[in-house]
């Protein structure tokens, strides 16, 4: 078959790769010059399964209203206020009855297995090196962070997952660069979960895919899909692309373009954060990679660099720096490593993505 695919991030460039494989005719179609340019530009950098976990889990509500109004928060809100946002949020707030988290992850969990498994095969049979380093640690602040992750460490035992549940001082022997002057009850540790440097990845597998056959169209934006008898038609600009087939893996631009063709996605554009910086003191820099549960953080080193991602600003469409999101991400890099880098000094990005 001949095969669009609609994006060119970590999602679009991976189905690319395999569909080549499996021996289509692909075209990756992409409004940006290069791959890899929005959310997967920003991404967490964390590799699951283990590490990976639905927002919407038991007590979000009550931390995230409880942080709200600090300079500091996993959330932050525009002045713009959707209809749409609303709606979005009382579903997720749905989702986080226990009962449902617990669906949620057990699915998200076998999503994340599988798409493990595959990347370790396919960066060891395509001998890929992008910035890779082993083991997560879950940091929880206080005692009810803790209790609040006993389903998630419950589902863990359950689907057989390497970890370990450490006091201070055990996470301090196993990462050893860890603040001594920043208080916590407890840390996940998984040593089996990883992170890498998701931008490069992405531009190393554009190399494989583009050797299989696949053609990029840079610059090209989709403007609608059209379904016809024996194929699909793309809108860009002001040319019609036929192919037999399209995947739509677009991010936060997906639904839009899937509206028309009466497909609904229960997502949201949100925006997010990550923040680039020199690692000045090697010694005092972390190995493994870290996610803060409650400022929901993700801290990984990645070669000569230190990079914070997270955060999630709802309610706006540009990309001006909302100062609450960055002042979490510097303060999570002080707190945990404060003096590996000067955090005040990084390369801040923000950008949306569909969640």
């Amino acid at each position: 078959m001949r095969i669009a695919v609609i994006g060119g991030g970590v999602v679009g460039v991976c189905t690319a790769y395999f569909l080549a494989e499996a021996g289509h005719d692909v075209a990756v179609v992409e409004r940006f010059g290069n791959v890899a340019q929005e959310a997967s530009f920003g991404n967490l950098d964390l590799m699951g399964p283990s590490a990976i976990y639905p927002w919407a889990m038991p007590g979000l509500a009550r931390r995230v209203a409880r942080m709200l109004f600090r300079p500091e928060s996993p959330m932050a809100f525009s002045a713009k206020f959707e209809p749409g946002m609303w709606a979005w949020l009382r579903r997720m707030l749905s989702e986080s009855a226990l009962p449902r988290f617990l669906e949620n992850q057990q699915r998200l969990h076998a999503l994340a297995s599988y798409s493990s498994d595959m990347m370790g095969e396919l960066a060891l049979s395509r001998e890929l090196d992008f910035q890779q380093t082993k083991g997560v640690l879950l940091m929880f602040r206080n005692a009810a962070e803790t209790a609040q992750a006993k389903p998630l460490i419950e589902t863990l035992a359950q689907q057989g997952v390497s970890y370990g549940v450490l006091d201070r001082d055990t996470a301090r022997h196993i990462e050893p660069a860890l603040s001594e002057q920043t208080p916590f009850d407890s840390a996940l540790h998984l040593p089996d979960d990883s992170a890498g440097n998701c931008p490069l990845f992405v531009r190393q597998l554009r190399k494989l895919a583009h050797n299989k056959g696949v053609e990029f169209r840079f610059n090209s934006t989709v403007d609608a899909i059209r379904a016809q008898p024996g194929g699909v038609t793309l809108r860009i600009g002001n040319d019609d692309y036929g192919v037999d087939a399209v995947v739509v893996a677009a991010g936060a631009g997906s639904a839009r373009l899937l509206k028309p063709l009466g497909i609904h996605l229960p997502s949201y554009p949100v925006k997010v954060y990550s923040a680039s910086v020199s690692i000045q003191e090697y010694e005092l820099a972390p190995q493994l990679a870290l996610f803060d549960t409650s400022y929901r953080v993700a801290l990984a080193r990645l070669g000569q660099r230190l990079r914070l991602s997270g955060c999630a600003e709802l309610g706006s469409s540009n990309v001006k720096l909302h100062q609450k999101a960055a002042n979490t991400l510097v303060k999570v890099g002080d707190d945990w490593f404060p003096n590996a880098a000067n955090y005040r000094t990084a390369t801040f990005w923000c950008g949306p993505t569909a969640m």
